[in-house]
């Protein structure tokens, strides 16, 4: 296998762990947290007792061909010898495949947030167009989308958009998509054809329940206004839109879509709790990165991700430095072979973490 897994270690952790999910005594929290691990170091180990039970079949079945005088016989072991070594190599495929627990994010939906960055009116029309990009990905993927907040431009861009994507594993998709998002092309507004480029930035935020973050109500200001924009009379003659401010942070999340007051407040709230759960996330990312030496790539928002070159129809993401030559398919949302090298990435990544611990 191309990775060393330290057995007798993993065996002395799981015999540990028995015991602290035995203790009556233990905080819940602790234990969910211990009967997890528990549970992926409980397969590892099934794995690895049936791989020294193949291991073994297979050195016997191999003595016994050799000790063989019989071509029949001998036919029949070789036979057998084969399938033991298929099923072993697919206990090794499973145990390389498995031998880092998924993150528990990754199964969450999430909330994506695109906002235009420097290049004025062209960089709200790149920000339109990456809207149509992730939702051509969501349909692929038959998730379901809303448009939770957005707020335009004159000539059809988005000054920023936050979309409500849910389905299984969605934040595992595209936990690596936050950073800045950057456009070379001749804006529709140029008279010249001289290339300009513009920016987007792009933050995936995974859906926050209300048991990972508690909000205290003494640390909001929750502000209400008159709504703009499309909507009719009634959102114009209505304060019904809503801003809270998280105190501590300084966070800020407005919510005007919904005609209820009531309802921008709930969404705004849920918007606000995502975004603390990923700042959590992102200062845990950021701890972790000093501990390890030469880690890069931590998908921080502040990080350039990808380069979109229209001239050349070429895109380019710089987080795995991978380049493909049909920016035309991507931008309809064509994205999985971007997207599975960086999934690739983040696991291996965590493997690294994983045995980590466990080394001496």
């Amino acid at each position: 296998m191309p990775i060393t897994i330290p057995w007798t270690v993993l065996y002395a952790k799981h015999d540990e762990l028995m015991k602290l999910v035995l203790n009556p005594d233990l905080d819940q929290s602790i234990r969910q947290k211990a009967q997890k691990e528990l549970s992926h170091l409980s397969f590892l180990l099934k794995k690895h007792r049936e791989m020294e039970e193949l291991s073994s079949s297979i050195v016997q079945i191999k003595e016994q061909i050799d000790a063989s005088i019989d071509p029949e016989m001998k036919e029949l072991f070789s036979e057998e010898k084969i399938n033991l070594e298929q099923k072993y190599a697919t206990s090794e495929g499973e145990l390389e495949r498995f031998v880092v627990a998924p993150d528990e994010n990754d199964d969450r939906s999430v909330f994506l947030e695109i906002r235009a960055g420097t290049g004025g009116q062209e960089a709200a029309l790149f920000a339109s167009d990456l809207l149509k990009m992730y939702t051509g990905y969501a349909l692929r993927k038959h998730w379901k989308l809303k448009v939770e907040s957005e707020n335009t431009t004159d000539l059809g861009g988005l000054r920023e958009v936050i979309l409500h994507i849910q389905g299984k594993g969605v934040f595992g998709y595209l936990r690596n998509e936050s950073g800045v998002h950057r456009v070379q092309r001749v804006p529709s507004t140029e008279t010249s054809g001289r290339v300009h480029t513009s920016t987007a930035t792009v933050a995936v935020l995974p859906e926050a329940e209300d048991v990972d973050i508690s909000i205290n109500p003494a640390d909001l200001r929750i502000d209400v206004f008159r709504s703009s924009g499309a909507g009719g009379q009634h959102v114009n003659t209505t304060d019904s839109a809503v801003r809270i401010t998280h105190i501590p942070t300084g966070l800020v999340v407005s919510c005007q879509d919904e005609r209820s007051q009531h309802k921008n407040k709930a969404k705004a709230l849920k918007i606000l709790q995502s975004r603390l759960l990923a700042a959590q996330m992102e200062m845990h990312e950021a701890q972790m990165s000093k501990q390890r030496k030469g880690q890069v790539g931590t998908g921080m928002r502040s990080e350039k991700v990808r380069t979109y070159n229209y001239p050349q129809n070429r895109v380019t993401d710089h987080q795995v430095n991978i380049t493909l030559s049909k920016l035309d398919m991507v931008m309809q949302g064509d994205l999985d072979d971007i997207i599975e090298p960086l999934r690739a990435r983040n696991y291996e990544e965590r493997k690294e973490l994983f045995l980590e611990r466990f080394q001496n």
